[in-house]
């Protein structure tokens, strides 16, 4: 006994087809509105009077709705050594801004313990970066 003509079964594919491709599309990428901010420089004048800044701005004006900053290189030394520094990642943090450090830099620098004690995210950061330039954030680098 047949249970679908051949009609039916194209038309059951062509069904299956087109509601496969519209479920594949990816959504439009949180990223939009999110930024991730990679902060290199060992420069405080830099530190203070631009990157951190911005990115505090950025959070607290609601120019984007999640706020990242990246802690990379040289700037790990600085903050773990800059008290000043410090008290204004504590004050970032309290409004809402994920600050992330990456481990190997921290490390190199011996300074990974140190910004932990002040609330940085001291983590391999290669993937979790790759990943927010992959899905759409908006990125700058200092």
């Amino acid at each position: 006994m047949r249970f679908f003509s051949n009609t039916v079964l194209i038309m059951l594919f062509i069904s299956l087809f087109l509601l496969q491709k519209t479920s594949a599309q990816e959504p439009e990428p949180a990223g939009r509105d999110s930024l991730a901010v990679l902060w290199t420089s060992a420069d405080p004048d830099v530190a203070k009077k631009v990157c951190l800044m911005y990115t505090h701005g950025a959070k607290k004006a609601g120019w984007f709705k999640t706020v990242h900053l990246i802690v990379w290189g040289p700037s790990a030394k600085l903050l773990a050594e800059n008290e000043e520094l410090q008290a204004k990642i504590k004050e970032m943090k309290k409004d809402g801004i994920r600050v992330e450090a990456c481990v190997v830099c921290a490390d190199s620098y011996n300074v990974s313990d140190t910004l932990r004690e002040i609330g940085v995210d001291v983590i391999p950061m290669g993937r979790p970066l790759t990943g927010y330039l992959k899905n759409g954030w908006r990125t700058l680098t200092f």
